[in-house]
């Protein structure tokens, strides 16, 4: 395998930068609200399981 020279400050050494459409959902609240309760609800399963 050949070498490549490492050039410094280069694109591929920067995060990827996200899409319009990602920037969207995630400042989106109703998507937001929706997300922390389904997140919740799966937390609930999980403790209200462990205490039974």
């Amino acid at each position: 395998m050949k070498n490549r020279p490492v050039i410094p400050y280069s694109e591929e050494f920067y995060p990827p930068v996200p899409t319009k459409g990602t920037m969207f959902w995630r400042k989106f609240v109703p998507w937001q609200l929706l997300r922390f309760l389904v997140l919740n609800i799966k937390i609930l399963r999980i403790v209200v399981g462990g205490h039974s």
